[in-house]
Formats: C-alpha cells, sequence, structure tokens
C-alpha cells in the first residue's frame, strides 16, 4: 500500500484489482481498511465509497471510530491494513473537531485571502482600464491586444463570481455568528471556539470538491447551527458529515453510514429513516437467525439420534451439510444503549409548590449586565430549557443560581426543601488530580466495592476507575460528571450543556431519564431534538431579556415562525431610556444582593407567589401608560398630563410592591 499527494490531496494507492469494481467509480473509497490503536482495534474490514455530490452522514457510538474514518480519508492517518482512494484532481476539505486557524491578517482579511486570484484579477481589470483610458474614449483607438485580455478577462471574472465574493465573506461570517466588531481584529484574538468556526467559514468559502466536517455544530449556538444546516442542504458538492444533532442529519444528509464493530453499514436515508430501516433490517435477520436456529437444532436431534443406526450415512451427509452452512449471525440486541440507558435520576425530598423566584435579576459581570431575568417564579416539575446565543449570558445565569457569581442586581430565592445539583458544563467540579473512583466516593461515601459496581453503570470497568480525571476524555469526564450528579438525589437540577461528549443513544437515553425526574429542571443546551423531548418550558434570551414562552421548543418555534409577538418583559429589563424617577428605582433594584439566597418555608411561597403576580399585573399596567405616553400624536395637552401622572402613580404602586416582595424574601430568608 503506497501514500502520494496528487495535486495537493490526500490519497492512497494500493496494487490493481484489490478495490472491487463497484468501488473504482466512486470519488473516494475506502476497502477493507483496519485500524489499530495500542492493542483497541477500531476499524476491522471497513469498506464504503462516497460518490460526486453525495451528502452522507456518518455515525455510530462514542469511540466507534468515526473520526478516524474521516483522518484516513483526509490523509491525517494512516489505516493498517486496506486500500484508501480519492480521485485524481478531487480536492478534500476537511474540518477536524478542534480545528486551528493561523492567520496574521484580520478575520475578514483571512478569509478575502481565499479569493486571492479574483483579487489579483480585479487590480488586473483597473490596469488594463486605464490603459485603454489612455487612448481616448473612443474604442476604434484602443489597442486590441489589450482589450481582447479585458474582455476574456472580464468574463471570467465575472463568472467566478468576482463582484459577489465580498457579499459571500460577509454572508458567511454573520452566518457562523461572528460579530461585526470581530471581523476586522485580529484572527490571533479569537477564542478556540471562534477558531474552529473560522476554519469552518475558509472552508465553505473555498468550496472543495468533498467536506469532511466532524462535529461542526460543536461551537455554535441554535440560530447558526440551522443557518449551516440550511447553508449545507444546497451544498452541490459532496460531504461527509460526522455530527450527534439528528435534527442536523436529517436536513443536511440523503444518506446514512453507521460504524459499528468496526464496520461500515450504509443506508439510503437520513438519519430518522435510517432507524426505522434498521430496526426493519434486524427484525428480519432476527426472525432469519430464529428460523435458521430450529432448522439447525431439528437437524442436530436427527443426527444425534441416527448416528449409529440404519440412517447412519444421512446423518454423515446432514452433518456436513451443517459444517458448511453460512450460519445467519443473530441480530444485534440493544443496539443504541449505553449506561444512561440504565440511570435513574430521583430527588432525595419533595420540593415546595414555588422552587425558585426572581425579582428584576440581572446577571453578569461587573462592567458587563449580560442578561435580565423579569419576575418569575418556577414551580416544581417544571423542566426549563435556557436558550439564546453564544454569550448571551445562560452559563452565566446557572453559575449565579448557585452562587458562584454574585448577581449584577434584583435578587432570586428558593422555596422550600429545594436541594441544587449543578452540572458544569466544563465539569469544572471535578477535580483533575483524583481518580474516578476516589470522585464518585468523594460525592458519596462507600465502600471500594460499592462504588466499582456503581461505576459499571457508567461504563468504568475494571482499572479504568484508577484513571485520573485528568486523563479522560470529554465524554468519559461527562460520565463521571453525571455519576455524581445521580448521587446528590437534589430536586433541582441545573445543568449546561449536558449533551456534550455524548453520542445520540445517550442523548436519547439521558432525555428519558430527565423527562422520568420528578424534580425540577433548567438547562442549558444547543440539541434542538434533546430540548424538544425534555423541556415543557422555553427561556429564550432575547436582546439581553429573558422571554418566557410556555410549551415545547416545537411550540416555541412555531410561535417564532407565525410572526407572533413574544411575550411581554418588564420595561426595567429592556435596554431604553427612562425618567428619573425610574432610573433611581433601577439603581437600588440592581444592588447586588450578596450571597445566594437559602431555601424558605413552604408558607412565604404562597405569600411570594401572590407578590410576584401582583408585581407583573402592576409592570403590565405601566407598561401599557408608558406605551401611549410615547404615542403623542392625537392627545392633547391636558390628555398627556393625566396619563403622565397615571404613569407616576403606577411606579409608585410597583415601587411599593417590589418593597413588599423584597420584604417577604427577606423574612423567609431570616
Amino acid at each position: 500500500m503506497c501514500y502520494s499527494l496528487i495535486g495537493g490531496v490526500a490519497c492512497y494507492c494500493g496494487p490493481p484489482g484489490l478495490v472491487q469494481e463497484k468501488l473504482t467509480m466512486a470519488v473516494i473509497s475506502l476497502q477493507n481498511i483496519s485500524k489499530s490503536f495500542g492493542d483497541k482495534p477500531v476499524l476491522d474490514g471497513f469498506s464504503v465509497a462516497f460518490e460526486r455530490s453525495e451528502r452522507v452522514g456518518l455515525v455510530g457510538a462514542n469511540g466507534a471510530g468515526k473520526s478516524t474514518v474521516l483522518r484516513i480519508i483526509a490523509g491525517r492517518e494512516k489505516a493498517d491494513t486496506g486500500v484508501v482512494h480519492v480521485a485524481r484532481g478531487v480536492r478534500l476539505g476537511y474540518l477536524p473537531q478542534e480545528a486551528n486557524f493561523r492567520s496574521d491578517r484580520t478575520l475578514r482579511e483571512a478569509l478575502l485571502a481565499v479569493f486571492h486570484d479574483l483579487r489579483e484579477g480585479a487590480k488586473r481589470l483597473r490596469e488594463l482600464e486605464e490603459r485603454l483610458g489612455e487612448r481616448g474614449a473612443n474604442p476604434a483607438g484602443w489597442d486590441t491586444a489589450v482589450l481582447e485580455e479585458y474582455t476574456d478577462l472580464l468574463a471570467r471574472f465575472e463568472q467566478r463570481g468576482g463582484y459577489t465574493y465580498e457579499g459571500r465573506v460577509e454572508q458567511v461570517l454573520s452566518g457562523l455568528g461572528f460579530a461585526r466588531d470581530l471581523w476586522d481584529k485580529p484572527a490571533t484574538a479569537l477564542s478556540g471556539g471562534q477558531r474552529t468556526r473560522a476554519r469552518l467559514a475558509r472552508l465553505l468559502l473555498e468550496e472543495p470538491d468533498f467536506l469532511l466536517l466532524d462535529e461542526p455544530t460543536n461551537h455554535l449556538d441554535l440560530e447558526t447551527t440551522e443557518w449551516l444546516e440550511t447553508f449545507l442542504a444546497g451544498w452541490r458538492r459532496g460531504l461527509v458529515v460526522v455530527s450527534h444533532d439528528r435534527y442536523f442529519l436529517d436536513k443536511v444528509s440523503r444518506r446514512t453510514v453507521e460504524v459499528v464493530g468496526g464496520k461500515a453499514e450504509s443506508y439510503p436515508a437520513p438519519y430518522s429513516r435510517y432507524l426505522y430501516l434498521r430496526a426493519e433490517r434486524y427484525r428480519r435477520q432476527q426472525k432469519e437467525y430464529q428460523t435458521q436456529q430450529a432448522r439447525i437444532a431439528k437437524t442436530e436431534e436427527f443426527i444425534r439420534r441416527n448416528s449409529a443406526g440404519q440412517r447412519a450415512k444421512e446423518a454423515r451427509g446432514r452433518q456436513k451439510q451443517l459444517d458448511r452452512l453460512e450460519r445467519v449471525e443473530r441480530a444485534p440486541q440493544g443496539r443504541g444503549r449505553d449506561a444512561l440507558g440504565s440511570l435513574r435520576l430521583g430527588a432525595g425530598t419533595r420540593s415546595g409548590e414555588v422552587v425558585l423566584s426572581t425579582v428584576r435579576l440581572r446577571v453578569g459581570y461587573p462592567g458587563k449586565s449580560l442578561l435580565a431575568l423579569p419576575n418569575v417564579q418556577v414551580g416544581r416539575g417544571q423542566r426549563i430549557a435556557l436558550i439564546g446565543p453564544n454569550g448571551a449570558g445562560k452559563s452565566t445565569l446557572l453559575r449565579t443560581l448557585v452562587g458562584e457569581i454574585p448577581p449584577l442586581g434584583g435578587s432570586f430565592a428558593w422555596g422550600s426543601n429545594v436541594e441544587v445539583g449543578y452540572y458544569a458544563q466544563g465539569h469544572e467540579g471535578l477535580r483533575r488530580d483524583r481518580t474516578v473512583l476516589a470522585e464518585v466516593q468523594d460525592a458519596r461515601p462507600m465502600t471500594e466495592e460499592a462504588a466499582r459496581g456503581y461505576l459499571g453503570r457508567f461504563l468504568f470497568t475494571g482499572e479504568d476507575v484508577f484513571k485520573r480525571v485528568g486523563e479522560l476524555s470529554g465524554g468519559e469526564r461527562s460520565r463521571v460528571a453525571l455519576a455524581r450528579l445521580t448521587l446528590r438525589q437534589a430536586n433541582m437540577l441545573l445543568l449546561d450543556e449536558p449533551t456534550n461528549h455524548l453520542d445520540i443513544a445517550a442523548r436519547d437515553a439521558l432525555a428519558g431519564v430527565l423527562r422520568g425526574y420528578d424534580g425540577t429542571i433548567v438547562f442549558v443546551s444547543h440539541d434542538r431534538y434533546f430540548i424538544d423531548a425534555v423541556a415543557t418550558t422555553i427561556w429564550s434570551v432575547e436582546d439581553g431579556v429573558v422571554r418566557v414562552y410556555p410549551g415545547t421548543y416545537a411550540a416555541y418555534r412555531e410561535a417564532r415562525a407565525r410572526g407572533l409577538p413574544p411575550p411581554p418583559a418588564p420595561d426595567d429589563a429592556l435596554p431604553q431610556a427612562r425618567p428619573a424617577r425610574q432610573r433611581a428605582s433601577a439603581r437600588r433594584a440592581e444592588r447586588p444582593t450578596g450571597p445566594a439566597p437559602v431555601p424558605f418555608g413552604e408558607a412565604r411561597d404562597a405569600e411570594v407567589a401572590a407578590l410576584v403576580e401582583a408585581a407583573r399585573t402592576l409592570e403590565e399596567a405601566r407598561h401599557g401608560l408608558g406605551s401611549r405616553l410615547a404615542r403623542v400624536q392625537g392627545q392633547t395637552l391636558d390628555g398627556l398630563v393625566g396619563l403622565a401622572e397615571e404613569h407616576a402613580r403606577a411606579q409608585e404602586e410597583l415601587e411599593a410592591s417590589d418593597a413588599r416582595l423584597l420584604a417577604a424574601i427577606r423574612r423567609g430568608l431570616g
């Protein structure tokens, strides 16, 4: 087997005849590939082919070898055995999970460099225009050779998008979520996630013949993910994408290849349809297996009874038939299940009806307010998805609620008997120098034998329990964090990206676990299927304010698609100018309240609930008066004065209501 570069493209070439005829017609083919890491085989007899302009979703459990397949195609990894073929002249564009983006230019200039030839062509066109202009305005006096070069170059310049490439750069930058103030900053100042997005942006603009994308949505928020899937749905070139987002796979792929047992299983359908086709295939396979097993058992019984009798010769013949029989394998049982399938989350104690109350809560960092949460109550049993753009303050809100960051303004209070469990996005609660075993025993004291048995439910067996957390993969750390969280038996869960590093089967299992949980949940996720499967309420961060949408994610999407107005938010949460009296009131309300409040009694819950509802009613009334004040046309001076006085009275009533609410909360904390 040999490795070579053809036209800058990574290729493997093997002896003629090794690749099946049906594979030789494909632009990319892998035949009988094997790959091991140490003593662990990953691919074993893996064969697959991709045709030109195919859009393929590459799926499988974590560790199955999906990323290895992409790296082998891209020439970043060598197969141990087998043949990899990439057709001559085919340009590959490869995006690893954590991509680097090196450039000493600004982000915009680095992407415009993709169109170097067009930019040089534009310069040459200007030069030719100047030379033609020197001969006067009459074409009869122009140099024929210069005119021919100009005409030919202009046609090619227009055909290749010479007048649109700058707009395409801006479209991709906006679509992938880069704020305009980043466009002209040095690319070296980008964060790790931003560098990966920048690398993706460059690949999309380069338009290679075949894109190889490994988890391209990892650093994207919901809006950016939807832009990318729409972009790729219109991609007219080849695409192989690894993703754990089933909505994304359904939108961008038309074929699914599953990596299982080191081999490839191909289905001519997007992800959701593939699940059905696979189930049907396994059903037929299991039926064939059972039929064959019954026939084998009957034959073996005949051989046993007649091995020494008059029919011994016939028995020996049947034995030879059995020896030559091609056995049907038993269909995989429980495919797609992992340790999370047996996970059970339970609340140790029952909380009060009102689990969390907030009063004009603002979160962020000194000098930088990120989001405002209006006066809300979270009821027991609610499952709330917190969604919004990257950097909107979702994680900061959760960290504020667990007391890691003080609020910038307003306050919040937990209800009675609330026990909070927190899952941090970066697993900050885990100590990297500790073993997996020690982390679990720290969460709840237990014997080593009991801890090892418990960890077995999370796929940690044998010597795995003695690995240090710092040595684990992202998926393994996620399982440790979930193991610790389960032991807490909290009745209020704050989950920051709990699906990160989990494959689709594990995400589905976790969704089922959370649906069966009898406590309350606020979670952040960018997986739309997971959100729709779990959430009963949506908190959407819009322009720095959390808007509350009752219902599922599908209902939220439908409301947005129909153009329905978002639920009202209190005026104080919105970034707008306010009268001096309101600004003074806001400053008083925004003073930090110190450490996170502790739970308070059930009797106080009802009082707080009533006061919160009263405050909401007053806010809506004041908001309506403010809107009427803003419409000065058609109103008399006396009418405007009357509205202003009514608005001031409403403001005073609201301030008094806030004071009563805060007093009730403080009594509960006392």
